[in-house]
C-alpha cells in the first residue's frame, strides 16, 4: 500500500460500524466495491459502500509521460493498494470492481481500445485489472458516460427519464440517459456532441473535422481564446469568467462567442435526442450563472419547436467519474447474482 495518498476519509467505520468500547476482532465486514476514474493526468479512485457512499477517496497522477505500459501498471498497482486497504480496514476484499477511462472503449469486451491522451490502443483492461485483483468481477466503462450515469441517478439527473450530460472540459463530450442507464450506441461512439460542427470551415480540429463545437466551447478552447485576446498567455478560462464578471468587454465578447457556440450545438442534440434535462458539467460549469443565465437565454432563442428542458448545472462535480465507476460494479454484481445484491439503481 505504499504511496496511497489519501484526499479525504468519509465515514470512519470506527465511528459507525461498531460501538465505542468493542473489541476490534468483532467490527463488522463492511461490503464495498473498488471505483477507478482514469483521466490524462490523474486518476481518482474509491471504494464505494452498498449505499453508493464514498468510504476513502484517492488520488495519483498518471504519469502518461512514462508511456502507455506505465500508465496501465500505474491503474492496476492502484487498484491493488485500494483492495488491500478495504480488507485491512473493512474486514473483507472489494467485491468487485468498476473503472472508467477516456476515448474509446469496448465495454462488452473490457477493452480500452484507443486513448490518443494516454497512448494506449487495445489494452484488455477488465482482463487484467481481474487478474490483479485475484479475480473479482471488473466492469469497464467510457469516462463521459460513466460520470453521466452517477449525474443520472444521484445527480442532477435524478428523477429524469431523458438526460443529456454534457462535460465542458479539455473537450466536449456526452452521455445520453434513458432511465437509469446510459445509451454507448452502436459501436460505442454516442453522445460525442464535441464534434458537431458548428462552424462550417473553422477551426481544425484533431477529429479531422473543422469548426467542431470543442474547438470553440470547451474550457481549454476558451482558455486559449482569452489568452490570445488578454494578451496574457497564462490566462484561462476561470480568468476570463472573472473578468466577464467585472465587465470587461473583450472577455464579454469572448465568453458571449463560447456560449453561441455552446448553444447552437446543444439546440442540435436537443433537436435529435429531446432530453427533459440537460446537465452541464466540467471546468466551464464552475462560473456558476456566469455560464447558465446567458446560455439559457442562448438556447431558448434560438429552440423553434423544440420543448425546452431544464438546463442544469451537475451536482457531482469531479466525484461523479468515481461514483458512476461503483454504479457500474455494484451493477456488474446485481447482474451476476441478482438475488443477492444489495444495491438498488
Amino acid at each position: 500500500m505504499a504511496g496511497l495518498e489519501f484526499v479525504s476519509e468519509r465515514n470512519n467505520p470506527a465511528q459507525w460500524t461498531r460501538p465505542f468500547g468493542w473489541s476490534r476482532a468483532r467490527l463488522s465486514p463492511v461490503r464495498h466495491v473498488i471505483a477507478l476514474d482514469v483521466g490524462g493526468t490523474g486518476m481518482k479512485a474509491a471504494l464505494v459502500g452498498t449505499d453508493g457512499t464514498l468510504l476513502h477517496e484517492a488520488r495519483r497522477a498518471t504519469g502518461r509521460e512514462r508511456g502507455p505500459e506505465a500508465v496501465v501498471e500505474t491503474i492496476l498497482g492502484f487498484a491493488e493498494d485500494l483492495r488491500a486497504l478495504g480488507q485491512e480496514r473493512y474486514g473483507e476484499p472489494a467485491a468487485a470492481a468498476g473503472v472508467a477511462v477516456p476515448g474509446i472503449v469496448d465495454a462488452e469486451n473490457g477493452i480500452a481500445v484507443y486513448a490518443a491522451n494516454l497512448g494506449w490502443r487495445d489494452v484488455p483492461m477488465r482482463e487484467l485489472l481481474s487478474a490483479r485483483l485475484d479475480g473479482v468481477p471488473v466492469a469497464l466503462g467510457h469516462d463521459v458516460r460513466t460520470g453521466g450515469l452517477a449525474e443520472g441517478r444521484i445527480g442532477a439527473g435524478n428523477g429524469a427519464d431523458r438526460f443529456l450530460f454534457v462535460p465542458l472540459g479539455t473537450g466536449i463530450a456526452g452521455a445520453i440517459g434513458i432511465g437509469d442507464r446510459i445509451e454507448a450506441g452502436a459501436h460505442g461512439y454516442a453522445g460525442e456532441i464535441g464534434h458537431i460542427v458548428v462552424r462550417p470551415g473553422g477551426t481544425d480540429c484533431g477529429c479531422g473535422q473543422r469548426g467542431c463545437l470543442e474547438r470553440y466551447a470547451s474550457a481549454s478552447a476558451v482558455s486559449l481564446a482569452w489568452a490570445e485576446a488578454s494578451g496574457d498567455p497564462g490566462a484561462d478560462a476561470a480568468d476570463c469568467a472573472k473578468a466577464v464578471e467585472s465587465g470587461d468587454p473583450t472577455a464579454v465578447r469572448v465568453w458571449q462567442d463560447a456560449v453561441d457556440a455552446l448553444a447552437d450545438g446543444l439546440v442540435t442534440a436537443l433537436t435529435l435526442l429531446d432530453p427533459r434535462t440537460l446537465i452541464i458539467g466540467g471546468g466551464l460549469a464552475e462560473a456558476g450563472e456566469t455560464l447558465f443565465t446567458p446560455l439559457r437565454a442562448a438556447v431558448e432563442e434560438r429552440v423553434t419547436f423544440q420543448k425546452l428542458p431544464a438546463i442544469v448545472p451537475a451536482a457531482l462535480g469531479d466525484t461523479a467519474g468515481c461514483l458512476g465507476a461503483g454504479l457500474l460494479a455494484w451493477d456488474l454484481l446485481a447482474a451476476q447474482h441478482p438475488t443477492d445484491s444489495e444495491v438498488s439503481a
